[in-house]
């Protein structure tokens, strides 16, 4: 599934800030904005720690859970980092812009991400996963062309079929020893 610029690539931004595992340093924020196509990210160590605190918000919007839940918790989440929303041509070509003229660097962070998760809500609702991996849980937009990504990455998915491979081998064996 391919998602627009600033609607999926917003909403795993909104994953990657969930997954974060403690108050981010501005310099450790820089990196995940600019891969992500953040151009505005020089921020303050106070603006670092309220994108930790909005990141904490994001994270209820992943995983399995009923479909009004999920859109009212994005719509606290709009409601929060409201701005109006206006069309750009900054780079030669109309695309929507999240948050105001001149807002600080986090303030659009928080803007582009309620907005992209609410983007993949109104075009696929179930996108926002939790890795099903026990000892992982990370948040991800799944992107997959079916929908039913249920791993974070490649790396979880192996691991956790060799994990119940060897639980059924473990099972077999007990069985015959007994």
């Amino acid at each position: 599934m391919h998602f627009n610029h600033y609607g999926g690539e917003a909403a795993r931004l909104a994953a990657d800030l969930v997954n974060l595992t403690e108050t981010p340093r501005p310099e450790d924020l820089e990196t995940l904005l600019a891969a992500h196509g953040v151009v505005n990210r020089a921020l303050t160590t106070a603006q670092a720690e309220s994108i930790w605190d909005w990141s904490r918000r994001l994270a209820v919007c992943f995983g399995r859970q009923d479909l009004e839940e999920r859109c009212h918790a994005v719509n606290e989440l709009l409601a929060d980092a409201s701005s109006s929303p206006r069309i750009s041509l900054h780079d030669g070509q109309p695309h929507l812009h999240y948050s105001a003229i001149g807002a600080d660097p986090a303030a659009h962070i928080r803007a582009v991400t309620a907005a992209g998760l609410a983007y993949v809500i109104c075009s696929a609702a179930d996108r926002l996963g939790r890795c099903a991996r026990r000892s992982c849980a990370l948040a991800f937009v799944d992107t997959s062309r079916n929908g039913r990504r249920a791993y974070c990455s490649v790396r979880c998915a192996n691991n956790d079929a060799v994990a119940r491979h060897r639980d059924r081998g473990r099972a077999s064996q007990d069985r015959t020893h007994s």
